[in-house]
């Protein structure tokens, strides 16, 4: 399992979910996202995050199947081996330290469609499921379309 000290955490649905901290590049507002026709559903388009167009996955779209929309919507762009990506979650809320013998491994997380979920961080009131960027990245439908979009329309550098 990968070593987690710090994640930064948000909700999707009524659960919380964090992500490593060192994955995240900013937590930003949702602006204005472009949509791109004949993606599938979970891509919601592409947005500027710090100068740089991004395309934009709704979380909860891939876990819930339904779009995430309102005010406490905000956009965490993360770095990933293959593509910078910004990910639409229901408010990102803080950064936590997540102390070794906190962080527990899923039983179910060898479940094809929830690989990238790598871990419980099991406190005494909560629990927070970890996500592995690149893993979700890769294990999505369509992921190597949108970043075959992103190149052809010079979107980001190849």
């Amino acid at each position: 399992m990968q070593i987690v000290n710090k994640a930064v955490v948000f909700e999707s649905g009524h659960e919380e979910y964090a992500v490593p901290i060192q994955s995240v590049i900013s937590i930003e507002k949702v602006n204005f996202i472009n949509p791109i026709p004949h993606m599938p559903l979970y891509m919601r388009g592409v947005t500027k995050a710090r100068e740089d167009l991004i395309p934009v996955i709704d979380f909860e779209s891939v876990l819930y199947n339904r779009s995430l929309a309102g005010e406490e919507a905000r956009l965490l762009v993360v770095q990933t081996e293959s593509l910078q990506i910004g990910l639409l979650v229901k408010d990102a809320k803080e950064i936590i330290d997540i102390p070794q013998e906190a962080l527990k491994q899923m039983g179910i997380a060898a479940y094809e469609k929830t690989k990238y979920f790598i871990g419980v961080a099991a406190f005494s009131d909560r629990l927070i499921t970890i996500i592995d960027p690149d893993i979700l990245v890769s294990s999505l439908e369509g992921i190597k379309d949108i970043q075959e979009y992103m190149k052809q329309n010079k979107l980001f550098p190849a």
